[in-house]
């Protein structure tokens, strides 16, 4: 079974809107229904769980009728005080029906832009392996600073690779390195595929896509408009499936 994981929880403090930026409506609809669509839609996706604050909750269930057409949506968990432990309350509330070797693709909200094909990528990428990362190389020269004012030293930007949602991973082994880090340590982990690496697991990199970008800031939001006004988002994420 393969269960997507869709964490809704963020407050969105960095774009400065009076709601989360994963409810903001662009072309008349939430950004969060987007990647929801495109997850219920995909045909190896098999049930949808959603992390979200109970005022939205309601509001997310009354979108599921149009975005949901699948039917895959089983249910929600609360967040956590930091993303991590939005994911693991997600795991421990999915323990109830997800097996050890099931897997577990977990996406933002906040990333419309999913694609029905990296989708697939991913879930292909995971037979052999415990995880799956899609990534970007990194373009720009990188360099390393210990007090954020002069240059310690160049990273090799060939060895440098930039993190993308979703990631894949088998639920046990997810589980278990998630649940060593409880109750402190986890409050430190900033991407998704750390605590597989720290545990050990077998992660694998895939390509990743320009286009799945992170809505952050008011500049990524102008970006998502203008290109929903190009009507190139339905090819981009049903043109896989």
């Amino acid at each position: 079974m393969n269960i997507a994981l869709i964490l809704s929880g963020g407050t969105g403090s960095r774009l400065g809107a009076n709601i989360p930026k994963q409810y903001v409506e662009v072309d008349k609809r939430p950004i969060l229904s987007y990647s929801l669509e495109c997850l219920s839609c995909h045909k190896d996706i098999d049930v949808i769980w959603i992390v979200a604050e109970p005022d939205w909750q309601e509001r997310i269930l009354g979108w599921l009728p149009r975005y949901d057409s699948g039917r895959k949506f089983r249910g929600f968990s609360l967040p956590g005080t930091n993303r991590q432990l939005s994911i693991y309350h997600g795991l421990e509330d999915m323990k109830e029906f997800a097996g050890t070797q099931d897997s577990v693709l977990i996406h933002d909200a906040a990333r419309p832009l999913l694609s029905a094909r990296l989708i697939t990528d991913c879930l292909g990428a995971i037979q052999g392996h415990d995880g799956v990362l899609p990534v970007l190389p990194m373009k720009d020269t990188v360099y390393e600073s210990e007090d954020g004012k002069s240059i310690t030293s160049l990273l090799d930007r060939k060895r440098i690779f930039a993190g993308q949602a979703p990631e894949v991973f088998r639920f046990g082994k997810y589980f278990d390195a998630n649940k060593r880090l409880m109750p402190e340590a986890i409050l430190h982990i900033n991407g998704s595929t750390e605590p597989a690496v720290m545990a050990g697991m077998d992660m694998v990199m895939i390509p990743g896509e320009e286009c799945n970008y992170k809505i952050t800031t008011w500049t990524d939001l102008e970006r998502f408009r203008e290109e929903m006004e190009k009507e190139i988002v339905r090819e981009r994420q049903f043109g896989g499936v």
